[in-house]
């Protein structure tokens, strides 16, 4: 593991973020009713990992690109993850902004707003080597997809 900056990491993030806060203003309806009865491990788990992801995909330049080696594909397919993510909101930010919306799959994919970044920062620290980065997704998708699972268990009712 190797201190630096990361711009791939950077990229991630952003790719995340960005969403993120457009949805901040387009929360589907009745949102925060379901908010209020969130686990409050699985949101301290969420908080936990959102915060050491985040720090992490930043301050380690395992992430960038150095040289391509069949450890690249690990990136490659992280990188299309965070693509299919992208597709997701778009998909979202164009539907009636429902919680069945919010929490709709894609290619098969469930949860997929919560999922594919969870397994596009695990693969990057896969492809980085990077432990920490491994330990924290973990820590994050434990409560984020828990979460998220919880919120469409409800919703589906």
């Amino acid at each position: 593991m190797n201190f630096g900056f990361s711009y791939i990491g950077l990229i991630f993030l952003l790719m995340l973020m960005i969403p993120n806060i457009i949805w901040s203003k387009n929360k589907p309806k009745d949102y925060d009713k379901y908010a209020e009865n969130e686990n409050k491990i699985l949101l301290i788990f969420e908080r936990i990992g959102e915060i050491s992801v985040s720090c992490i995909s930043l301050i380690f330049s395992d992430f960038n690109i150095n040289n391509l080696s069949v450890r690249s594909l690990f990136l490659i397919i992280a990188f299309l993850m965070m693509m299919l993510y992208e597709v997701y909101w778009i998909r979202y930010f164009k539907s009636e902004k429902t919680m069945n919306d919010m929490y709709s799959s894609i290619i098969g994919v469930p949860v997929a707003g919560a999922t594919l970044p969870v397994l596009a920062f695990l693969l990057l620290g896969i492809y980085g080597k990077n432990l920490p980065l491994i330990i924290s997704t973990v820590v994050l998708g434990i409560g984020h997809i828990g979460i998220h699972i919880n919120h469409k268990q409800e919703a589906d009712k």
